[in-house]
């Protein structure tokens, strides 16, 4: 029988030098980013390097007129207003991160670990954003002040029971009222989506491969909005959180680096070594909540300070005397016992 042994974390084979074939699958499906939620800003990236360190800007946004008019009777003025304007903070996190590899364990492996790691950088990155993304709607509905409590008053809905065929339709209404088909889509625990599907709320959609053979996708439906399905939304204690969103609820941008990638070379380390360092800088911005600052330890949020509800806050007008219309922010929160 052959040995088998254990070096730098590799198995080997000391009497076969037989090569690594497989790697362990991929299980997270990051269905946040294939969405129609982001909204791609390229341009938002030149605003940093103009505006303050270069990682925080500030966006302007337009308001609506309004107004009463007056009666037009020859006898009274006719009031005019001017046209309001909003102000929404962003912030550009940056985050690094390098894997190395031992030229002595190809040596006894037979197997290229660099080019392995080099061909999981996108999906790890990919991983990474999606958390990112989770951390901040996090934050936003871990607002507390009095300026943002009316938009977790309607934003939020807690149901004591399972996800039925009524929680979407009311917490949409909830949230934006009259405007609730700003909502298109609803990311959600597979057990949230089990539940449904088991009860034939929800319908899986279905495409035809090129054998013409149908297969289920994995998106559902449900009261007209599309149906994420990731297991990476929050999950603790028997309640499950899902997010109610629409298309364009969140900016993105990537406000890049210096240098994204590079590979550096130690020849003497442990007889010689292989880094592959990797770097990046991106925006994800809610529609309608402000990234604050009020709680960080240097210029790049770490993501338990995207958690911080003191880091948000609703947008408000210029003079900071009124906010955004709520019903206008395509974000909510469902929480829910499965």
């Amino acid at each position: 029988m052959s040995t088998i042994g254990i070096f730098d974390q590799k198995i080997w084979n000391p009497q076969v030098f037989g090569r690594y074939m497989e790697t362990v699958p991929r299980t997270k499906l990051n269905e946040l980013l294939r969405s129609g939620a982001l909204r791609p800003r390229p341009e938002y990236a030149a605003m940093f390097p103009e505006q303050s360190g270069g990682n925080y800007a500030v966006l302007p946004i337009t308001g609506r007129i309004g107004g009463d008019p007056a009666k037009y009777d020859g006898v009274e003025d006719m009031p005019v207003s001017g046209l309001d304007t909003y102000m929404q903070g962003m912030i550009v996190a940056g985050f690094m991160k390098g894997w190395e590899e031992k030229d002595f364990t190809q040596s006894i492996t037979g197997n290229d670990f660099m080019r392995d790691i080099a061909s999981q950088v996108n999906d790890y990155w990919d991983d990474f954003d999606q958390k990112t993304i989770i951390s901040m709607l996090t934050g936003v509905f871990n607002m507390s002040n009095s300026i943002s409590q009316p938009f977790i008053d309607t934003h939020v809905t807690s149901h004591e029971g399972h996800f039925d065929e009524t929680t979407l339709n009311t917490a949409a209404q909830k949230a934006s009222g009259d405007n609730k088909n700003i909502f298109t889509l609803i990311i959600m625990h597979s057990y949230v989506a089990t539940n449904l599907e088991n009860g034939n709320l929800m319908e899986r959609l279905k495409y035809t491969d090129a054998n013409g053979i149908q297969r289920d996708l994995n998106l559902g439906t449900l009261n007209g909005r599309t149906v994420l399905i990731d297991d990476s939304v929050p999950a603790s204690g028997g309640n499950y959180t899902s997010y109610l969103l629409g298309n364009g609820a969140i900016n993105y941008a990537d406000a890049g680096v210096k240098v994204s990638n590079e590979v550096w070379r130690d020849p003497k380390e442990k007889g010689g070594l292989d880094q592959l360092l990797t770097r990046q800088r991106k925006l994800f911005s809610p529609f309608g909540i402000s990234f604050t600052m009020a709680a960080m330890a240097s210029k790049s949020p770490a993501l338990s300070e995207l958690e911080m509800g003191i880091n948000w806050e609703v947008v408000q007008n210029s003079s900071r005397t009124e906010t955004i219309d709520t019903k206008a922010i395509p974000i909510a929160k469902i929480v829910t016992r499965g």
